[in-house]
């Protein structure tokens, strides 16, 4: 600061007195603290605009976390529900049904018995479809029997509904979920993908594996239908519904497909960790 001053007044005309010189030196001394005031309250305020900034983002981030948290539990009772309306009202008017038509059998002519054994046994595959559906929305029967029982139920049930094969493969040593809910999640997920694939993908045979790393647990479901362009395909609700809960419980989501060479689901889920969800 000496130097700055000096050069200054070395360059000035000359000074008549020496109190005009000290004025000077005190007039460029205020300057030079008000200026670094200046710039101090600059860079606090810069600060502070942007911590209430970072504040308000983990404040969004925050919300939009309790929101699909609150979203997905609001789903899972609903999902409950109409399990339960699927089990206690469909099941039983179609066990009612099948009762009746057993109850007819002694009172139909012969020829006609055959058509009536048919409808039977319609009834009952039918039967046994609602229940093992509405299992498949009730997450406290999911919660109860495990995530890779229910994996193999739902399988089953796709294989028996409409695929030449829905296979279920396990890699490493099982390792149990430490947050159950999480499960859920995950098997949600996988019914999404299901789900696509019975209504989109014109395939013919489904395949998921699971394999148990020291840790993460790495699941990959695969179809071998028609597949699609994963770049210029518009992002559906499906898809969106995937992803989000992939990231509620911290799991990396990646889809893969190309025309005609089927789909294939990646997830990534941490075994270490423990996720946001509580």
């Amino acid at each position: 600061m000496t130097k700055l001053i000096n050069t200054f007044l070395q360059a000035q005309p000359s000074v008549s007195t020496s109190a005009e010189r000290y004025l000077l030196i005190y007039m460029i001394g205020v300057l030079l603290i008000v200026t670094s005031l200046v710039v101090i309250f600059f860079i606090v305020f810069q600060k502070r605009k942007n911590k209430l900034l970072l504040d308000k983002i983990r404040q969004q981030q925050a919300f939009e976390e309790e929101l699909s948290i609150t979203q997905t539990e609001i789903q899972e009772q609903t999902l409950k529900h109409i399990g339960w309306e699927l089990h206690d009202n469909v099941g039983q008017l179609l066990a009612y049904a099948s009762m009746q038509l057993n109850m007819l059998g002694a009172k139909i002519p012969e020829d006609m018995k055959s058509t009536l054994d048919l409808t039977t046994s319609t009834i009952k595959e039918s039967l046994k479809e609602v229940r093992s559906l509405s299992k498949s929305l009730n997450n406290d029967v999911i919660l109860n029997i495990g995530f890779e029982k229910s994996l193999t139920n739902e399988l089953d049930r796709l294989k028996r509904m409409k695929f030449a094969s829905a296979e279920l493969h396990i890699k490493g040593n099982k390792r149990p979920l430490d947050n159950k809910k999480h499960e859920i999640i995950l098997f949600r997920i996988l019914q999404e993908f299901f789900s696509n694939s019975v209504k989109y993908s014109e395939a013919n045979n489904l395949k998921v594996t699971l394999e148990y790393l020291d840790d993460k647990m790495i699941i990959i479901a695969s179809d071998d239908g028609k597949g699609f362009n994963v770049e210029t395909a518009k992002k559906g609700s499906g898809l969106i519904n995937m992803k989000s809960r992939a990231e509620l419980i911290d799991a990396t989501f990646q889809m893969h497909s190309k025309p005609n060479e089927g789909v294939q689901l990646q997830i990534e889920y941490p075994l270490l960790e423990s996720a946001t969800l509580g």
